[in-house]
């Protein structure tokens, strides 16, 4: 018996050691840095049942119907000048409010696969961003990931039943060593319309998956898939803000005309 205790003991410390959680500390220091700073838009504070986290809201206009949310790339925060800014400010000037929200980060030391168990922790703060959206009049919801971003809002939409109109996916790649970073094997569950968007200088990773990721669109039947390659623009889309602005806003425009 006492054996069997130490055992369970053992693996409760090997678990928790092993199982990641967003590093709290480092997104107060991020929401620090930007709060003050902020140009366009409110800082506002959204709670996922276990904390609060930042996002900042942008309205367009008197309509606040239809409404995206930007999700940032990793270790980042949801002002990030490059892709995430250029979208949550430009998209209002194509009617379109923005939630930009923090998403679960880790130290900087950390890498890539270590964030797979953070996915889990991506719905609650999706869910808590959503609802705010909807108390504030939006019904025709879009989300936007970018990078990592992106990987976490298919896995999201791939286990989630929420209601949501699309889902534009920026620079997203494929990690097949996890299941949940494994946006390849997402795209097979998602039904909602999908504007797939890359640089035609983006990683390679996201290059030569391209192909993989349509495919995965077709197999789960999804006729609203959409796969654009921006020519010229790298991973960042540095000197392109305009561009993917307007490449995106011109889908969302398009999704809500059928």
């Amino acid at each position: 018996m006492i054996t069997k205790i130490r055992l369970l003991l053992i693996t409760l410390a090997v678990f928790s050691f092993t199982a990641q959680a967003s590093d709290l500390a480092k997104e107060k220091r991020w929401a620090d840095q930007i709060v003050d700073a902020i140009l366009d838009g409110d800082a506002v504070w959204l709670d996922d049942g276990s904390s609060e986290f930042l996002g900042i809201y942008t309205e367009a206009g008197e309509d606040n119907s239809r409404a995206v949310i930007v999700m940032h790339g990793t270790g980042i925060h949801p002002d990030w000048q490059q892709v995430v800014q250029p979208l949550r400010v430009g998209l209002t000037e194509h009617d379109w409010n923005t939630l930009s929200i923090q998403m679960p980060i880790l130290p900087n030391e950390a890498e890539y696969p270590e964030y797979a168990p953070l996915y889990d922790e991506v719905a609650p703060r999706v869910d808590a961003a959503i609802k705010y959206l909807q108390a504030n009049g939006s019904s025709n919801i879009v989300l936007i990931g970018h990078s990592q971003g992106a990987a976490m809002t298919a896995y999201y939409l791939s286990t989630s039943k929420q209601d949501v109109n699309g889902f534009v996916a920026i620079g997203m790649g494929s990690f097949a060593d996890d299941p949940r970073m494994n946006s390849i094997r997402a795209l097979e569950k998602i039904n909602v319309p999908v504007l797939d968007l890359y640089g035609g200088e983006d990683l390679e990773n996201i290059l030569e998956s391209s192909g993989a990721r349509a495919d995965s669109a077709k197999k789960a039947g999804n006729k609203n898939y959409t796969q654009v390659k921006l020519s010229g623009a790298n991973h960042f889309f540095d000197g392109k803000e305009d561009e993917l602005v307007e490449s995106v806003a011109g889908w969302l425009d398009k999704l809500t005309a059928k």
